[in-house]
């Protein structure tokens, strides 16, 4: 049994279609929406083709109109595409948004799965990088085998104790020096990190037309193309001298 495991699409479709894996089932580890210009196609296909999918906090802030705490370098681009975003889907995909589970247990092949968007005890907001000990504490009475997270950005596969914690990377938004989407697979109990290229230009495109402030549509661009977090203030007064 194959499984194609991917998290933080952000509304790139164009990202999404290009994927080519084959799989028998698909899993979301949420953050469909919000960055990225087309949200509703996101939600449409994720839809029709996905066998789990659990709820983060872009997904949360659509569906309950609720801050989606984000970072610093983040918070403003955020709210700017989340009144996009409201704009473009409708009733139906909103309640699809808000009817998404925070957590998802199930078994496949002998094996426990828990799924969540950030961490366990935090589904929607908890940060942990790779290397956190966090990760100790969250998985300590979890009653599964693999543990599939999302939220960071950041691919890692990692032993804690007895329950491996898997984190694919971002599809639509990734964060690791590379503009090639992320994801990850489970084929018959062996985990494997992969990416691949999509049309990033074509994206970019898409996200000059939003209709948000040109700086915004500038960092966000620039993160796609780099795989990278936006420049800092300083950074920015650096770029423009």
């Amino acid at each position: 049994m194959k499984i194609v495991i991917v998290s933080d699409i952000h509304g790139n479709f164009d990202a999404l279609s290009a994927l080519r894996e084959s799989y028998d089932e698909m899993w979301v580890l949420g953050d469909l929406v919000n960055y990225g210009p087309e949200p509703a196609q996101v939600v449409d296909d994720i839809k029709s083709k996905a066998t789990l999918v659990v709820r983060g906090n872009h997904d949360n802030s659509i569906g309950f109109n609720q801050d989606p705490r984000c970072s610093a370098p983040y918070i403003e681009m955020a709210e700017a595409t989340r009144r996009f975003t409201d704009s473009v889907l409708n009733s139906g995909q909103k309640d699809f948004l808000r009817s998404l589970p925070l957590y998802e247990q199930t078994t496949r092949r002998d094996t426990r799965f828990h799924l969540c968007h950030a961490v366990p005890s935090d589904p929607l907001f908890g940060y942990c990088e790779a290397e956190s000990n966090r990760w100790a504490t969250e998985v300590e009475n979890l009653s599964a085998d693999i543990l599939l997270v999302g939220h960071t950005h950041v691919p890692f596969v990692r032993s804690v104790g007895r329950c491996v914690v898997v984190n694919p990377g971002s599809l639509g938004q990734p964060k690791t020096g590379s503009p090639q989407a992320r994801y990850a697979i489970w084929n018959d109990g062996k985990v494997e990190l992969k990416s691949y290229p999509y049309p990033v230009e074509l994206v970019v495109a898409k996200v000059q037309a939003m209709p948000i402030a040109s700086s915004l549509r500038d960092d966000l661009s620039r993160i796609l193309r780099t795989g990278s977090n936006p420049p800092t203030k300083r950074e920015k007064e650096n770029i423009r001298t």
